[in-house]
């Protein structure tokens, strides 16, 4: 039988910087779109409680949500949703969002039940995630974040403690 040639591949650290290249690309144009789609989501809730757009609210068409939701949720939801779709002011945008589902949750699901799957709070939940995701981590590529964030200067690192050379040790001359 004969041997085959292995030394045809590259070595595994080649390769495997390779593939946190290829996943490094990847991972900026998931977070794009993640941001983009969630916000898109969400931001029909804003439409539907505003402007009884999508089928209005209760299922009664062009119906609009009460005054208090309207002022509260809706406008939330409408302005909040808009802005993580362009990715302008995201990090605090998101984490107001991620308070006004964790509010939402308790004031209108946790009643029915205190499960999410039985009380139907799982997606306020899910957003709240979301929403604590992007606070956390910011609107990534694709952005009016990431367009207004001054581009770094790459200086050479500070010199540690450590690798200061050490001062002579003075002796006096006794």
């Amino acid at each position: 039988m004969a041997k085959r040639a292995y030394s045809s591949l590259p070595p595994v650290a080649a390769r495997t910087a390779r593939w946190r290249s290829a996943l490094s690309v990847f991972a900026r144009a998931s977070h794009a779109i993640f941001r983009i789609a969630v916000a898109l989501l969400f931001l029909q809730h804003g439409l539907q409680k505003t402007f009884g757009l999508l089928g209005g609210v209760r299922g009664q068409p062009g119906a609009t949500a009460p005054l208090a939701s309207l002022m509260g949720a809706g406008m939330l939801e409408l302005v909040g949703g808009f802005l993580l779709l362009v990715g302008f002011l995201t990090r605090p945008v998101a984490f107001v969002l991620a308070g006004e589902m964790v509010i939402a949750f308790f004031l209108a699901h946790f009643p029915r039940g205190g499960w999410p799957l039985q009380n139907g709070g799982e997606l306020p939940l899910l957003y709240a995630a979301v929403f604590l995701f992007l606070a956390g981590n910011g609107a990534g590529p694709a952005s009016v974040d990431a367009a207004l964030r001054p581009r770094s200067v790459t200086t050479s690192p500070p010199v540690g403690p450590s690798l200061r050379p050490r001062a002579e040790v003075r002796r006096s001359g006794w």
